[in-house]
């Protein structure tokens, strides 16, 4: 099983806690909406200021008001223009500073941000959503001990801050706390149960510290709610019995739903599993067939998922019964997702589909359906590169490319491939002498 860590699945921790700094009270976790929407998306002082008898403070409310609106718009470079400004009118002015801290960490001079998140403490220690920018911005230049510091004393000052809980766990995990990380997550459970990412990255460190028997259980839980690493951890949990039974059944229906959003790791799995259910690679009978089994048990599942369908024999796929139907665009996916599960009745459908479409519901030559058995003949899949080679043969959905032909069917050993290898030999011109 592949060593889990938390790095590529943190959420932004400067979105949260820029999230904080709107709400210094919150205890709910930056929304999906707000991930990659740039620094400065809240903040406790977003409202209009009263205006000022000082002209010298009104001119910086105003510098203050054009910097919020660039960092909004994600212009960064002219925000600190306009906050430096504001702080060159009030030197004083905490919001001015603050938010210049928020550009500067925007543009990426995390220093700089820094300087000036201490800044602001120095004049406001009891800060806590300052101090928390500056706890992950800290983070962001690696200084775990100091971000460690940091986010301590905002959770000693508010400790239902859930982002800040989150950001916590993550540098004790980066220091080898390993126990300290585990309390905090769970300290984050408790307050928001519905958090797959703290579910995962609590499962991560469990892992490492306790092995699969404390992890496995939180794995799941994170996959059930919708997490994608976690997805693929629990396919290779019960692919290997990692503290549960072996079941390589699950193990394909917990792949296929990571796949299902871009994990490659888990593709790279089922590319594995039907290597083996082809007979690819050098293992006993029994394992291939017990792959081969796995995908059937697998594929069987599927009708769940549709009640309203009546299936037609042992053989029918659930794209067919769709097609039956007339829901042609829902058929042709589940009959991709069923041919990628190693379903020879849905390649074969979909081959129809390709060359002759569906009357009043699909066209002919769906790219959908010529990108799947590119994706197959790429694998080496034996039907898939034949079908391939027929359409760029007969020039079907792509310019004719008979040498591309050829050369599939030459890789292809199968008797049908080499009995259409030797149709287009025959009936190619000889090549010119010179």
């Amino acid at each position: 099983m592949r060593r889990p860590g938390l790095r590529s699945v943190l959420v932004p921790s400067f979105l949260l806690a820029l999230v904080a700094a709107g709400c210094a009270t919150s205890s709910a976790p930056a929304p999906a909406s707000t991930v990659g929407a740039g620094p400065g998306t809240a903040q406790t002082d977003a409202a209009p200021a009263p205006e000022s008898a000082d002209p010298r403070e009104a001119q910086a409310r105003a510098q203050l008001g054009l910097g919020w609106t660039a960092i909004l718009r994600g212009d960064m470079a002219a925000a600190t223009i306009f906050l430096r400004e504001a702080l060159r009118l009030q030197p004083e002015m905490i919001e001015a500073r603050e938010r210049l801290g928020q550009a500067l960490y925007g543009m990426g001079d995390v220093d700089g941000a820094v300087e000036e998140f201490r800044a602001v403490l120095q004049q406001r220690p009891d800060r806590v959503a300052t101090r928390h920018l500056l706890g992950t911005a800290l983070m962001a230049k690696q200084d775990w001990a100091a971000a460690r510091a940091e986010l301590e004393d905002v959770v000693r000052r508010d400790p239902g801050l859930v982002g800040v809980l989150y950001s916590l766990g993550f540098v004790q995990y980066a220091l080898g706390d390993l126990n300290g990380a585990i309390e905090t997550y769970r300290r984050v459970l408790v307050l928001r149960p519905e958090f797959p990412d703290a579910r995962y990255s609590l499962a991560v460190v469990l892992k490492l510290a306790q092995g699969d028997a404390g992890a496995t259980k939180e794995f799941l839980a994170a996959a059930e709610a919708g997490h994608p690493h976690a997805q693929y951890f629990a396919g290779t949990a019960y692919a290997k019995g990692f503290g549960v039974e072996r079941s390589l059944p699950l193990a394909i229906a917990w792949w296929s739903r990571a796949v299902d959003q871009g994990s490659t790791a888990a593709s790279g799995e089922l590319l594995q599993l039907r290597r083996i259910a082809l007979g690819w690679n050098r293992r006993p009978p029994a394992e291939r067939q017990a792959a081969l089994q796995a995908f059937q048990e697998h594929r069987a599942t599927l009708w769940a998922g549709f009640p309203e369908l009546a299936r037609d024999g042992d053989d029918d796929t659930v794209g067919a019964a769709l097609l039956r139907q007339g829901r042609g665009r829902e058929a042709v996916r589940m009959l991709i997702r069923e041919a990628s599960l190693l379903s020879e009745p849905a390649q074969g459908l979909l081959e129809t589909i390709y060359y002759h479409g569906v009357r009043g519901q699909l066209p002919a030559h769906d790219p959908k359906v010529l990108a799947y058995f590119q994706s197959a003949a790429a694998e080496g899949q034996v039907r898939p590169r034949i079908s391939l080679a027929r359409f760029y043969a007969g020039g079907l959905g792509v310019p004719q490319d008979t040498a591309r032909a050829i050369s599939l069917l030459k890789a292809t050993p199968h008797d049908d491939a080499q009995r259409l290898l030797q149709e287009l030999l025959a009936s190619s011109p000889a090549p010119a002498r010179p």
